[in-house]
């Protein structure tokens, strides 16, 4: 292997890696202006769960999609992002829980969280989506705090980042 192989696979890595950023970064700024415009309706979206007072719910509504366009801004830009990716990861996973006990209880429920583009979408749609989406942002997050790179090598296991 000559130098400039060795020298191709960590930017190629990086590069991914940003592309990552960029996808999780931008889902949450896309779905929290969405919010963020109609947050009426996103309050009704909360309440369709059955699981918060209405007095939450709308407040709720209001504070979370700036919250997600905020932590989405801190992926893209790098800025405070460990700090992003752990909110953004926590809101994912509450969201699934949510999801799955409405689902138990027999509640159907339209998310909303990507307006209409998701309107129509079934249970598995969404958690395949959502699942997509926390793995992504999780494998971001323990790259960074690991700082592994996450590449195999043939017989180097994983390879800490320099």
């Amino acid at each position: 292997m000559t130098s400039s192989d060795s020298n191709t696979k960590p930017q190629t890595s990086n590069i991914v890696w940003r592309i990552v950023d960029l996808i999780v970064g931008g889902i949450f700024i896309y779905a929290g202006a969405i919010k963020a415009l109609d947050p009426v309706q996103f309050a009704n979206d909360i309440d369709n769960y059955k699981t918060l007072p209405w007095f939450i719910s709308v407040r709720l509504a209001f504070y979370l999609p700036w919250l997600e366009i905020l932590c989405g801004l801190a992926v893209i830009f790098r800025f405070l992002y460990r700090g992003g990716l752990s909110i953004l990861i926590a809101l994912i996973a509450v969201f699934i829980g949510a999801t799955i006990a409405a689902k138990v209880r027999g509640l159907d429920i339209t998310c909303g969280c990507f307006g209409h583009a998701s309107q129509h979408w079934n249970f598995w749609q969404h958690m395949a989506v959502d699942l997509l989406l926390l793995a992504a942002a999780t494998a971001a997050l323990v790259k960074e705090q690991v700082g592994l790179s996450l590449s195999f090598r043939f017989f180097g296991g994983l390879e800490r980042r320099r």
